[in-house]
């Protein structure tokens, strides 16, 4: 059993620890300071002293109940007449009379007077707060871990902290009172490799708070109180929202083209989507709205937000193929939002395809074809010839009936932003999806730290619409910013509170982006980095054409990190890239990394007078390699030895203003006058350095081949004796790589 050390002692008896040292010297003990460990001797007189006052106390507590006797009556004074006795009585009590009046009045001012001084709140919650520490027994509660709600950990109510959903390390460490160094070496004890700029879910910072003994609860975003409740009287059916996801390159886009009778993917780099779309589809027997997301594995974070709106994940993985890791992240994404999953087995039309195989490995995963006895529906599919679409759309038809999904349309209208992005002539333009409620032209919203009115809506055909209802995918125009992609859209009362909501956002994110460092350096801060050491940084501002792959590219690079250098996302937005973007880099020594987006003239202009490199991408694989490489640039070479030649020392000459001359016989390899020497006695090496001169007989030489004598000085050291070895060898620089 680990020994307590004084101060966890004095802890337990709810005492400072200076009191806890002048007990034990009362006690007799004299231990060395309040780190000392309590012995068992120690342990026991405390423990007697408190239990001793206790007692006392609690006598002095019986004896002050205890009713007192009542004093004996003096006897009466038999020599005062009755008329005598009656004048004192009348005179006594018209005095007590005139002293009471007195007193009350002095009580009622000194009353009023106080009333308007004491805090009667804080007197309440200081009231509360001692009650609760009686005893030295801090209130308590029992915390169910989100996600693991059998799990149940005792955590104090002051410790629970508000967290959003993809918190970065930086962001996490402030409500958990560490540095960001720490909270990543916390990360490093639990076996997770996290950067700076890494943002993690709500699983993994729940994980990381209770390391760090705090709970978490959801933060409440600003706003949220101005949403409206559903009425269960005006429910209706709504179509399934259906996000289909995969591995990159098996099929998603193709499939969701066939059933929209476009071409999606014709227009994506590369022909790989890097954008989250959301479709709407018209059936004879109801309509179904598709996400698509991108499966590359950069897109994780993308990939998860489209699987929290939605109703129906149908997991596309090609039969020509194999279950890859993408596909696996793909069903964890849909685990974690609690949603049904539909597999889609496409290109069957294949000459190799081998559906019974997917199925088989799917089987790893707990996902069970019904033909075989599972509850998982599996169709095999082929997004070329159409073989299979009709049967997959039925069976999503019929999940979404089993899922009897409804909402309300008769509120405000309240969805989630799928994806943002700066369109020119336009303005901000950002993808919504409709949970609740309906949307209609004109209507006063707010998306994130955002607000407008609603100037234009657009479905994915480019077609004009009016009014939309629950599960409707819309391209909304009208906003004053771009906000991220994953917040929260909704319609308020009037412009004023759109306003008010919007400004109140805007300082929370203020307020965030100056806790995580992006504010003005301070004096504390330069400290900081100087007792760290010298870091070097990669410095990059991020510019892309939507906001999901502005966020994506910024946690991508984020992971390339090292010991030595690590990239700093100083900036990211969506647009163009500005005459501001190259003067916030050139203040900063940055790179600009634009995706998918051009420089304007102006920032043209200042890039060549600032010298401020822009690198232009269209493709995730482009940028993570360019940047891997200059990382790679910034790394320290490894220096390595490379053995020269060896030999032995024969003969000594001293030489006056020279010191102490080795005539040596060359052994083997070859002796420069530029290499470094070991000098080598009886097995270890007694010392290193430089050679000061290298002459055969009297002639100054470069260099001494094996099977020749020479005569050698070396620098700063005339110790050497006859038998002595001296290794020669140079230093060779080796670019270091990245693992």
């Amino acid at each position: 059993m680990a020994k307590k050390r004084l101060y966890d002692v004095a802890k337990e008896y709810n005492i400072s620890s200076n009191a806890m040292m002048s007990i034990l010297a009362e006690l007799g003990f004299v231990p060395k300071s309040h780190m000392s460990v309590a012995t068992d001797e120690m342990l026991q007189a405390i423990q007697k002293r408190f239990q001793a006052e206790k007692e006392a106390a609690k006598k002095g507590i019986e004896q002050k109940k205890k009713p007192k006797p009542p004093e004996p009556q003096k006897p009466a004074d038999t020599a005062v007449t009755k008329k005598e006795t009656f004048d004192e009585r009348l005179a006594k009590l018209s005095t007590a009379l005139r002293r009471h009046d007195k007193r009350k009045k002095r009580f009622d001012k000194k009353r009023r007077k106080e009333g308007r001084l004491i805090d009667h709140t804080a007197v309440v919650k200081s009231f509360k707060a001692t009650m609760a520490t009686i005893g030295g027994v801090k209130k308590t509660k029992k915390y169910k871990r989100r996600f693991k709600p059998d799990v149940e950990v005792e955590i104090a109510e002051e410790n629970i902290i508000e967290v959003n959903e993809f918190m970065t390390v930086a962001e996490l460490a402030t409500p958990l009172n560490m540095k960001p160094a720490e909270l990543i070496s916390v990360c490093l004890k639990l076996g997770m490799m996290a950067s700076i700029n890494q943002r993690l879910d709500l699983e993994t910072i729940e994980t990381i708070a209770l390391e760090c003994g705090y709970g978490i609860q959801e933060k409440q975003e600003i706003g949220e109180e101005a949403r409206d409740m559903e009425v269960k009287e005006n429910l209706v059916s709504r179509a399934p929202v259906v996000t289909v996801m995969g591995h990159v390159d098996h099929g998603k886009t193709s499939l969701l083209d066939y059933i929209r009778k476009t071409n999606v993917a014709a227009h994506e780099a590369g022909a790989i989507t890097q954008h989250i779309g959301a479709y709407e589809v018209a059936l004879p027997k109801g309509n179904i709205t598709f996400i698509d997301t991108p499966g590359h594995e950069a897109f994780t974070a993308m990939r998860a937000r489209g699987a929290q709106v939605t109703d129906i994940v149908v997991l596309v993985v090609a039969a020509d193929d194999a279950v890859m890791p993408q596909t696996v992240e793909a069903i964890d994404h849909a685990r974690a939002a609690g949603v049904p999953i539909i597999v889609a087995i496409n290109k069957i039309d294949k000459s190799n395809a081998n559906p019974d195989m997917i199925k088989q490995q799917l089987t790893k995963y707990n996902l069970v074809s019904e033909e075989w006895g599972g509850k998982t529906i599996m169709t095999e599919v082929s997004a070329k010839t159409g073989q299979g679409i009709d049967h997959l759309l039925e069976m999503i038809l019929l999940q979404a009936e089993l899922l009897d999904l409804k909402a309300d349309p008769l509120i405000r209208g309240q969805g989630i932003v799928i994806e943002a992005e700066l369109e020119r002539g336009r303005g901000p333009v950002c993808t919504v999806i409709v949970q609740k409620g309906s949307i209609a032209v004109s209507d006063p919203i707010v998306a994130g730290p955002y607000c407008g009115r609603v100037r234009v809506m657009l479905n994915d055909l480019d077609m004009p619409l009016k009014v939309i209802g629950p599960s409707t995918p819309v391209r909304v125009t009208g906003l004053n910013g771009v906000p991220q992609a994953g917040d929260t859209f909704m319609v308020v009362n009037d412009d004023q509170e759109a306003r008010e909501i919007s400004m109140k956002r805007m300082q929370v994110k203020r307020e965030q982006e100056i806790r995580r460092g992006f504010g003005h350096t301070t004096l504390e801060g330069i400290y900081e980095q100087i007792r760290e050491g010298q870091v070097k940084e990669l410095r990059l501002i991020i510019k892309a054409d939507v906001d999901g792959s502005a966020e994506v590219l910024s946690e991508t690079l984020g992971k390339i990190i090292t010991t030595e250098v690590r990239t700093v996302i100083i900036h990211k937005g969506v647009g163009a890239v500005t005459e501001s973007d190259v003067l916030l880099a050139a203040a900063s020594n940055a790179v600009i990394i634009s995706f998918n987006v051009s420089p304007d003239g102006r920032a043209r202009q200042a890039a060549a007078h600032e010298k401020i490199e822009i690198k232009q991408y269209n493709i995730i694989y482009d940028v993570e390699n360019d940047v891997r490489k200059a990382i790679e640039g910034l790394l320290a070479p490894s220096i390595s030895e490379e053995f020269g030649g060896v030999a032995e020392v024969r003969q000594i000459f001293k030489a006056p203003k020279v010191g102490t001359i080795a005539g040596c016989f060359i052994k083997e390899g070859t002796i420069k006058r530029t290499d470094k020497v070991h000098i080598v006695r009886d097995g270890r090496v007694i010392y290193t350095g430089a050679l000061s001169s290298l002459k055969r007989f009297k002639d100054d030489v470069r260099e001494v081949v094996g099977g020749y004598e020479c005569g050698m000085a070396v620098e700063n050291y005339n110790d050497i004796k006859v038998g002595d070895s001296i290794e020669a060898y140079h230093l060779v620089e080796t670019a270091r790589k990245l693992e």
